[in-house]
């Protein structure tokens, strides 16, 4: 609600086809699922320490554009979910942060830095294909279904059963 319709126009209208590039350079395959674009200013608490994660297949690239503070912790990225091999993006005012995601891969968190809120742009290309999403990542749409929505115990004994 705090985006402009005028706004909304003109950062599709700058920037789509940028991302889209960016997206056909780091994942080719999922350039022809893109269907939306998804903005969002997304302001969060000094304290808050959002958990890492992947994003959800919908999300194809997945945008962040760093606003205000000029100081702030940016997002980090890990190897795996244990958060091993911890890579932080250093946090600057318009600096933006695009990674297309895949399953079980693109690891991610954010946290700020107890001092001040911080307030971004999220720039997400969006599709609602999420079983072609799979097959271009050759990962399994049942089984990641099927992770998601029960423990993660039986994901683990459910999965070396499978394999």
């Amino acid at each position: 609600d705090c985006i402009t319709p005028e706004t909304i126009i003109h950062l599709k209208k700058r920037y789509e086809k940028k991302a889209l590039d960016l997206l056909k350079e780091l994942c080719p395959k999922k350039t022809d699922l893109y269907e939306y674009l998804d903005l969002h200013i997304l302001e969060t608490g000094k304290d808050l320490s959002f958990p890492i994660h992947d994003d959800g297949p919908e999300k194809l690239l997945s945008g962040v554009v760093y606003l205000r503070p000029s100081i702030n912790k940016g997002t980090i990225f890990y190897a795996n979910k244990k958060g091993e091999e911890k890579n932080e993006i250093e946090w600057k005012t318009n600096r933006a942060v695009f990674f297309a995601r895949e399953e079980r891969k693109t690891w991610h968190s954010f946290e700020g830095d107890g001092k001040s809120n911080r307030l971004v742009l999220l720039y997400n290309l969006m599709t609602t294909k999420i079983k072609e999403v799979y097959k271009t990542e050759n990962k399994s749409f049942l089984i990641s279904q099927l992770r998601n929505k029960i423990n993660p115990y039986l994901y683990r004994y459910f999965k070396t059963t499978i394999n």
